[in-house]
C-alpha cells in the first residue's frame, strides 16, 4: 500500500438515469498507482460497453505488465492494442465503429507521473494553488463536441502522452466532460481540497440533481514523496567483492555474519554495528534492487523495541544500510541447550504477537518468524527478545508462494493461500512449540516438499510443566485447518493476557470421550442406573 498517496473515485449518471456511460477506476498495485476514466460515446450503440472494457483491459494489463517495459511503452502499447481490438469487433458486429469511448489515464511510478489521453476527458494537476490541464483535447475545434480521436474510432490511433515529476501536495484529477460542463476551473480547484465524491456531489447539487451529462471523477493526492523512490534513484554503486578490514565510510569490516558475505559485523569509533549490502546481482537486476530498497526503508522506519535500530547514512559512497549490533544468542541456540522456562515462553508469545501487531499498523507481516530470527539479549539484568531479518518483511496478503521457512509455514501456504495474520500466527505457534519441546509439531519440512500434515502431539507429552491454558493457545495457533485457528493477532493476544478465559482445546476430530470424559461417564452412569432400575422392576413382577 502506498501510504504517501490518497485516492478516491465517484460518478453519477445524468438526469434521472440509473446507468452511466462513464467508467472509472483507481488502483494501487505493488509499485505503481493507476487512475483511469473513460466516457463512452453516447451516440454509439456500444459506448458504455467500450468504456467498461477499456478500463478493465488497462487495469489488468498494468497489473501484470512485463517488468522490462517502461511506463511509456506500456501505456502506448496497451492503448493501441485495445483500440485495435474494439475497432475490429465493431466492424465485425456492426460494420461500422460503435465500440467508442474516450480514455484518460495516469500512472505514478516512484515520484514520476505519466499520462495519456484519447478524446476530450481532461486530466488536471493542482500544484501550488494553480490548476493546470495536462491532457490534450482531440476535438474538431475549440468548443466543439466532435471528436477527432476516440478509442475504437479508427484502426490506428495516436494517443497524447506526457510525463513529469510529482511534488508533495500535488492533486491529480481525471474527469469526464460532464464535470467541466457544469463547474468552472475555480470551482474545480476549490473542491479538489476534498475528494472525488465531494466534487461530483457539488456539481450535481449545482444543477439541482439533474446533471446534463454523465459525470465522473478520479482524484489522486500526493501527501508526500515516496522515500523508496528517492532511495532507489540515488546513484550508488553496489560492491561486488567485500573484504575483511576494508574501510567503507569510516566503518571497518570485521567479519561476515552470513555465508553469502553480504551482511558484515563492522566497527566505527569503537562501536560495533551490522552493515548489510544488496546482493551483487542487484547491480543488473531491477527486482533485486527494488527488494533491497524496500528492506532498507522498512528497517529505517520500523522504530520500535521489537527490532534492531537501523539507519541509512545520508552520505553513503556505496549502497548499504546499518543496524545496531545485538549481542546475545538466537532462540535456536538457546533451545538447542534447553527448553524455555514457562515464564520465558509466555513472554516470547506476547513479544511475537506485539511485534506482529506493530507491523500490521504498516500493513506488513514478518514473513519468516522462527527461532533463528529471534535474538535473546540483555537489557540490564533482564533478558529480552529482538526480531531480526528485515529482508523477509512484506505487505500483508502480498505473497501467495512458499516464501519463508517450510517447517514454519501454515498448511494453506503450500496451496497458494496468501500470507496473512492467521498464517503468521501458525509460525508463532510452531516457534513456541519448538521453544518448549525442542521439537517441531509437524516435523522437519524440506524446501519444495509437498507435506502431509497429521495431528500434532500435545505439548504436555514432551513438557509436563506447560499450563493447560498455554498449551491450548499453542495448539489453537498451530491448527492445520485455518478455520479452527486464531484469525487475528488480537484474539491470541486477548487469551495470552486472560488465561482464566481460555477455553479448553480439543482436536475437532476427537471423540466425545476425548473432548469431555466427565460428561461421557456421567451419561453412562445415568443410563446404567436406568437399565438397572428397569431390570429390578421386571424381577419384582
Amino acid at each position: 500500500m502506498r501510504e504517501n498517496i490518497k485516492i478516491s473515485a465517484f460518478g453519477l449518471a445524468k438526469g434521472k438515469e440509473l446507468l452511466s456511460d462513464d467508467s472509472y477506476a483507481v488502483r494501487i498495485f505493488d509499485d505503481i498507482v493507476v487512475g483511469i476514466i473513460c466516457d463512452g460515446v453516447g451516440s454509439a450503440q456500444a459506448g458504455r460497453e467500450a468504456a467498461n472494457r477499456v478500463v478493465s483491459y488497462m487495469l489488468n494489463n498494468f497489473k501484470s505488465r512485463p517488468s522490462s517495459w517502461s511506463i511509456e511503452k506500456s501505456l502506448l502499447t496497451f492503448i493501441k492494442n485495445i483500440n485495435e481490438i474494439l475497432y475490429k469487433e465493431s466492424i465485425l458486429e456492426f460494420e461500422r465503429p460503435e465500440f467508442l469511448t474516450t480514455l484518460s489515464i495516469v500512472v505514478i511510478e516512484g515520484n514520476r507521473l505519466y499520462g495519456a489521453n484519447v478524446g476530450d476527458s481532461p486530466i488536471y494537476l493542482l500544484r501550488d494553488g494553480k490548476l493546470q490541464k495536462l491532457s490534450f483535447d482531440h476535438i474538431l475545434e475549440k468548443g466543439s463536441n466532435i471528436l477527432t480521436q476516440a478509442i475504437g474510432m479508427n484502426e490506428s490511433i495516436e494517443p497524447y502522452f506526457f510525463e513529469n515529476f510529482i511534488q508533495p501536495k500535488d492533486k491529480i484529477l481525471l474527469c469526464s466532460d460532464g464535470v467541466t460542463s457544469v463547474l468552472s476551473n475555480e470551482e474545480i480547484k476549490d473542491k479538489l481540497k476534498f475528494d472525488a465524491n465531494s466534487l461530483i456531489k457539488f456539481a450535481s447539487k449545482k444543477v439541482k440533481d439533474n446533471l446534463p451529462d454523465d459525470t465522473s471523477a478520479v482524484m489522486i493526492e500526493i501527501k508526500e514523496l515516496d522515500v523508496r523512490a528517492q532511495l532507489k534513484q540515488q546513484n550508488l554503486p553496489i560492491p561486488q567483492n567485500i573484504k575483511k578490514d576494508e574501510i567503507i565510510d569510516g566503518y571497518r569490516l570485521i567479519k561476515p555474519l552470513i555465508q553469502n558475505k553480504r551482511t558484515w559485523l563492522v566497527e566505527k569509533k569503537g562501536v560495533r554495528y551490522v552493515m548489510k549490502f544488496p546482493p551483487a546481482e542487484a547491480a543488473q537486476d531491477k527486482k533485486l534492487l527494488d527488494l533491497f530498497v524496500q528492506e532498507a526503508w522498512n528497517a529505517k522506519r520500523l522504530k520500535a523495541g521489537f527490532f534492531p535500530k537501523a539507519v541509512i547514512p545520508k552520505n553513503r559512497s556505496l549502497r548499504y544500510y546499518v543496524m545496531e549490533y545485538i549481542e546475545g544468542e538466537t532462540l535456536k541456540q538457546r533451545v538447542a541447550k534447553r527448553n524455555l522456562h514457562i515464564e520465558e515462553a509466555i513472554t516470547l508469545a506476547k513479544f511475537l504477537i506485539g511485534a506482529s501487531n506493530y507491523l500490521l499498523k504498516y500493513n506488513l507481516v514478518h514473513g519468516d518468524i522462527k527461532p533463528e530470527n529471534i535474538i535473546i539479549t540483555k537489557r540490564g539484568d533482564k533478558e529480552i527478545f529482538k526480531l531480526v531479518d528485515f529482508g523477509s518483511i512484506v505487505e500483508i496478503f502480498s505473497l501467495t508462494n512458499r516464501a519463508g521457512t517450510p517447517s514454519y509455514l501454515a498448511p494453506e501456504r503450500f496451496k497458494g493461500s496468501s500470507i496473512n495474520e492467521s498464517t503468521e500466527i501458525f509460525a508463532i505457534g510452531v516457534t513456541l512449540y519448538e521453544a518448549l519441546t525442542q521439537k517441531l509439531p509437524y516435523g522437519e519440512i524440506e524446501p519444495f516438499q509437498n507435506p502431509t500434515f497429521k495431528k500434532a502431539k500435545r505439548v504436555k507429552e514432551f513438557n509436563r510443566a506447560v499450563p493447560q491454558w498455554f498449551e491450548t493457545i499453542i495448539l489453537r495457533a498451530i491448527e492445520i485447518d485455518p478455520s479452527n485457528r486464531y484469525q487475528h493477532y488480537s484474539e491470541m493476544d486477548f487469551e495470552l493476557n486472560n488465561p482464566e478465559k481460555v477455553k479448553p482445546y480439543f482436536d475437532p476430530n476427537a471423540t466425545l470421550l476425548e473432548k469431555d470424559p466427565v460428561k461421557v461417564y456421567k451419561s453412562a452412569f445415568i443410563v446404567s442406573l436406568i437399565v438397572n432400575f428397569i431390570l429390578i422392576m421386571l424381577l419384582l413382577k
